[in-house]
């Protein structure tokens, strides 16, 4: 019996977040190697050459001076410090903790949207944006045992990321989408190239550590173009909220790969932070503004160099 459309996208939204949290994992496995830097490089040049292909296969490489409009401009250095803050917490901190507080951004981006784009948003979502917020808090612990710096640094990678869907949210229609990612995936590799000596210099590479950053590349790429799929298969206030397995599967690679074990402040806030993304999701649902949802949710999440 084939599947509804509304379950072949919450199929599809599941592939596309183990798509991604395998691509963080291996990540932050090659930092135990090389610096993040060289880790964007590397990650960034596979990135730029299978998405690249891809965009030349469909097309949207005909008009490659669309890459210098301003609204792109922003969203690649959103980009650029969302991947920059996100690799660098991710090399300090359990890969859960960091998935937890990334949890936020759906939060962000209606916040974003009611103050920027005076987006319509309710005392009841308000509230449970400050609710998610208060749950951010409780994962980062300032100044409580615990606290690491790199918790705000993974904060602020989801400002970084807040500003670059923003952006996102007002590229012209006419500028194609793989050309957008080709532009970001080329910018994370001369960023990389840029910090390379200040985070450390280069480090000599094996073929599994060169392999492995290849994969990566992959996998970003199967989990955006699954993530498109998802989108676009049925109902997205349906398919939403299973971005939220990307959590699950943090903590199950975390303590897999890295044996990292949860503790209570960091399976509490993450459930407040989660909770408060699905009523806001139930909420835009039921007064029948879909629009920040999809924005919310689509392609452009945690940062991933696309």
């Amino acid at each position: 019996m084939p599947l509804s459309p509304n379950l072949r996208g919450a199929l599809f939204m599941v592939v596309a977040m183990v798509g991604f949290t395998l691509n963080d994992a291996i990540t932050k496995y090659s930092s135990e190697s090389m610096n993040m830097a060289q880790v964007m490089l590397i990650r960034g040049a596979f990135a730029s050459l299978f998405v690249g292909l891809l965009a030349w296969q469909r097309g949207a490489l005909f008009q490659p001076r669309l890459m210098l409009q301003p609204l792109v401009a922003v969203r690649v250095l959103g980009e650029a410090g969302a991947t920059v803050s996100f690799l660098v917490a991710l090399a300090h901190l359990p890969i859960g903790s960091v998935s937890a507080v990334l949890q936020a951004l759906p939060l962000a981006v209606t916040m974003g949207a009611a103050l920027f784009f005076g987006e319509a948003v309710g005392w009841r979502r308000w509230l449970a944006i400050a609710i998610g917020f208060a749950g951010v808090i409780i994962i980062v612990r300032p100044g409580f045992e615990g606290f690491s710096i790199y918790s705000l640094v993974a904060l602020a990678s989801v400002a970084c990321c807040t500003v670059r869907d923003l952006a996102t949210k007002r590229i012209p229609q006419a500028i194609p989408t793989m050309l957008v990612s080709t532009a970001t995936a080329l910018a994370m590799t001369v960023v990389g190239a840029f910090l390379l000596t200040p985070m450390g210099g280069w480090t000599p590479m094996t073929g599994k550590s060169t392999a492995l950053l290849a994969l990566a590349a992959v996998l970003v790429l199967i989990g955006y173009q699954f993530i498109i799929m998802a989108m676009r298969s049925g109902e997205i206030s349906f398919i939403a909220p299973f971005r939220y397995t990307a959590l699950l599967w943090s903590i199950l690679l975390g303590l897999i790969i890295f044996g990292d074990i949860p503790d209570v402040p960091m399976i509490a806030g993450a459930a407040i932070v989660v909770g408060s993304g699905l009523y806001t999701l139930y909420r835009e649902r039921m007064v029948g503004r879909r629009k920040i949802v999809a924005e919310s949710t689509g392609p452009a999440m945690a940062p991933e160099g696309l």
